[in-house]
C-alpha cells in the first residue's frame, strides 16, 4: 500500500514520504522487538505501530497545504507515526496478550517492506543522479 501511494505523489514529497516510511518501518521492528522481549512478562499488553492507516485517511481526506497560520488547513498529508498498546484481553493466564507467531510474522514482513523503501530511495537518488549528469 505505501509503495502506491510513494508511486503517485510527487517527486519533493516522494523523498518525504520514503523517509518517514523508512522511520515508521524502524519504530516497527523495535516496537516487534519489544514485544518478543516482553513474552514471558506478567500482565504485558503487546504494542503496534500505526502509520500506514493515518496517511491513507490523510491523503484521502484532500489535505491543503499552506504556508500561512491563518489559512485554514484539513490536515498533515504525511500521516502520523504512533505506537498504540493492545488492551485486547489475553488467552493467556498471565494477561499477556503477545503472540510470538504473530510477532515474528510481523517482524518478517516488516524487514521486507523496510528492504523495499531502500530500493525504492535507491531508484529515486540514481535517476536524479542520472538527470542531473544529463543523461550520462
Amino acid at each position: 500500500m505505501i509503495l502506491n501511494i510513494i508511486g503517485s505523489s510527487t517527486n519533493g514529497d516522494t523523498y518525504s514520504l520514503l523517509k518517514k516510511s523508512m522511520d515508521a518501518s524502524a519504530l516497527r521492528s523495535k516496537v516487534s522487538a519489544n514485544n518478543i522481549a516482553n513474552i514471558n512478562t506478567k500482565n504485558y499488553k503487546g504494542l503496534y505501530v500505526t502509520f500506514e492507516e493515518t496517511l491513507k485517511d490523510n491523503m484521502d481526506a484532500d489535505t491543503m497545504k499552506t504556508d500561512n497560520s491563518k489559512d485554514i488547513q484539513a490536515g498533515n498529508s504525511n500521516g502520523q507515526i504512533t505506537v498504540n498498546r493492545d488492551e485486547s484481553t489475553s488467552a493467556r493466564q498471565d494477561g499477556n496478550n503477545v503472540d510470538i507467531d504473530l510477532e515474528m510474522t510481523n517482524q518478517a514482513a516488516n524487514t521486507l517492506m523496510y528492504a523495499a523503501l531502500v530500493s525504492q530511495v535507491n531508484s529515486k537518488i540514481s535517476l536524479t543522479s542520472y538527470v542531473i549528469g544529463g543523461g550520462k
